[in-house]
Formats: C-alpha cells, sequence, structure tokens
C-alpha cells in the first residue's frame, strides 16, 4: 500500500505544490470549529474541545472533520482511561497455574495499546505529531500593511 496523497493545502504549506500534483476539483473545506457529536462521554468531549482549539490556532480547523475529530478524542480519552486502571491495579495480575503462580499482564494494557496506536495514526492525520508538522512550511505571519492607515484618510 503506497503513500496516502497530501491534501493540497499541505502541498501548498510545504512548497511542493505544482499543478500536475494538485487536485483543481477537490473541494475546500469550510473553516471553523464544531461541537463535540452528543455520544462522546464528558472527558472525551473536553479533549475534543481542546484538540479542535489547536487546530483552530494552526488554521485547521474544519467542521466537516468532526467524525474524525470525535474519534480522536474518544482514542485519547481510552488512553486515558486505561492508563489510569493500569496506575491503580499495576501491569500484572497473578493467576493459578498447574506449576503455580503465574504472573500475567492485564489485558488493559493490549487495549492500551491499540488505542495508542490509533491516535498516533490520528494525529498524524491532523498533522499533530512533531514529524506531521516538519513536512509542512509555515511562512511567516502577514506583515501589517504600513500604508494601510492611509486608507483610511
Amino acid at each position: 500500500m503506497g503513500r496516502k496523497p497530501l491534501p493540497d493545502h499541505l502541498k501548498v504549506l510545504q512548497g511542493t505544490a505544482r499543478p500536475d500534483r494538485m487536485n483543481a476539483d477537490a473541494p475546500d473545506a469550510p473553516q471553523g470549529v464544531s461541537e463535540p457529536p452528543e455520544w462522546l462521554n464528558t472527558r472525551a468531549a473536553e479533549l475534543f474541545q481542546q484538540v479542535s482549539a489547536i487546530l483552530d490556532g494552526i488554521g485547521l480547523a474544519s467542521p466537516v472533520d468532526v467524525a474524525s475529530l470525535a474519534l480522536l478524542a474518544s482514542r485519547l480519552e481510552e488512553v486515558e482511561a486505561t492508563s489510569a486502571v493500569l496506575d491503580d491495579l499495576g501491569r500484572t495480575y497473578v493467576t493459578e497455574g498447574p506449576s503455580g503462580q503465574l504472573f500475567r499482564p492485564r489485558p488493559e494494557i493490549a487495549m492500551r495499546n491499540e488505542s495508542m496506536r490509533h491516535t498516533q495514526s490520528l494525529l498524524a492525520e491532523f498533522g499533530l505529531t512533531p514529524a506531521a508538522r516538519s513536512k509542512v512550511k509555515a511562512g511567516p505571519p502577514p506583515q501589517e500593511n504600513p500604508f494601510a492607515a492611509l486608507d483610511r484618510i
């Protein structure tokens, strides 16, 4: 399986935009944040709003991404929940085997690992990992036009 195609706006930010690499028919996503879906629990909804604010701050927030963002928030909450269980109960449990006591890893370890893998993938989709950000070239912030005040005269 090859690389996923980059959205055109990321190609522009990276400086790799070329007419033959751009999709002129790609729909433009509206800018802005949205409310978390009702199905998210309270903590996941808080995480949804936190990540939405981060995306808005870097100019990548769009209400059309609500489902993907909800999945990310839900997975982040799962990582927190399974980590809390492991902090409380430890990473292993003791069971009786034919030769005596056996130490086994808690099932929450596998659950947390799967949540972390999926979270990492979703973070990269949103450009929220160091590697994903390193691929994007953000230009300097726009400078205020010193002659703009003359228009008001």
